[in-house]
């Protein structure tokens, strides 16, 4: 069970840095054209993942920006881990969105915000 502080803290984060969406929904995914984003994605800028770039974020469509989960992914084929953010997403938005980093070499867990 995570702790209130750690999700404290994951809501400072957020709070504190810009949230940049550079796939927007319905767009196509550079490298594999078959992909289309089913949300917004994009990152948070001034910050640092796995990959070197800012932290990945998946915008869903509650209407309050809040702090829904996070995703921790495993991609064998990059040999590479990292997190993804989940803010304003429905349960079945959550789903989803796991499920995509489920497919080919990539692992994923969703790791939802208690709500109590």
């Amino acid at each position: 069970m995570i702790n209130g502080d750690f999700w404290h803290q994951f809501d400072q984060l957020v709070s504190s840095n810009t949230v940049r969406i550079d796939r927007p929904k319905g767009s196509v995914h550079p490298r594999y054209p078959s992909f289309s984003y089913p949300l917004d994605y994009g990152y948070l800028v001034e910050t640092q993942s796995g990959d070197g770039e800012g932290i990945d974020v998946w915008i869903g469509s509650l209407p309050v920006q809040t702090l829904t989960g996070i995703i921790c992914a495993l991609d064998l084929q990059k040999r590479d881990a990292e997190i993804k953010i989940l803010l304003s997403c429905t349960q079945e938005e959550m789903q989803q969105i796991v499920n995509i980093h489920n497919t080919g070499s990539q692992s994923a867990i969703l790791i939802e915000r208690p709500t109590h």
